[in-house]
């Protein structure tokens, strides 16, 4: 098998550039995507973004946890070094941590139009208390469908130890 051709890597501008420009506020532009050439296999690619920051909307305290992305892709995928710039355009970003998935999610749908996808966030305590606010979706009227809503109702039947991080 051989490597993409450059018809395959139209759109990926930020990968390998090494003049790229870091965004300070939310950026949903950042996204990029490429074609998925395995589009008759079903498989999860999944990324963890164990650094990821966000402010609360209320204090402007910086809120500390990790992303976890997991999807299907259909016909095009998110490109990885894209989908870490857009992460860290949360950084100055003041939304609360259930905004923060749903927004992130709501996002890849849009650029990719994923078989399925879940983004879950596990947050740092402040306040003596940690949020892990979790959502999923899965494409209408396909098997994914029910899956995502299996997965929804039981996607934490078996909550990890959570030790304060």
């Amino acid at each position: 098998m051989s490597g993409r051709n450059k018809e395959e890597l139209k759109g990926v501008s930020f990968l390998g550039n090494q003049n790229t420009k870091y965004p300070d506020n939310y950026a949903p532009e950042m996204l990029e995507s490429f074609m998925n050439k395995h589009q008759g296999n079903d498989y999860f690619v999944k990324f963890n973004c164990p650094e990821f920051t966000s402010l609360c909307p209320m204090t402007g305290q910086p809120d500390f946890g990790a992303m976890y992305i997991s999807y299907v892709p259909d016909q095009i995928m998110v490109e990885s070094k894209s989908l870490k710039l857009y992460l860290f355009s949360f950084r100055n970003h003041g939304d609360f941590h259930e905004d923060c998935v749903n927004i992130i999610m709501k996002d890849l749908i849009k650029l990719m139009e994923p078989k399925y996808i879940e983004v879950w966030g596990k947050f740092t305590p402040r306040g003596g208390i940690s949020i892990d606010p979790y959502c999923n979706y899965g494409k209408p009227n396909t098997k994914w469908e029910q899956v995502a809503f299996n997965r929804l109702i039981n996607h934490d039947l078996y909550p990890e130890k959570v030790d304060n991080r």
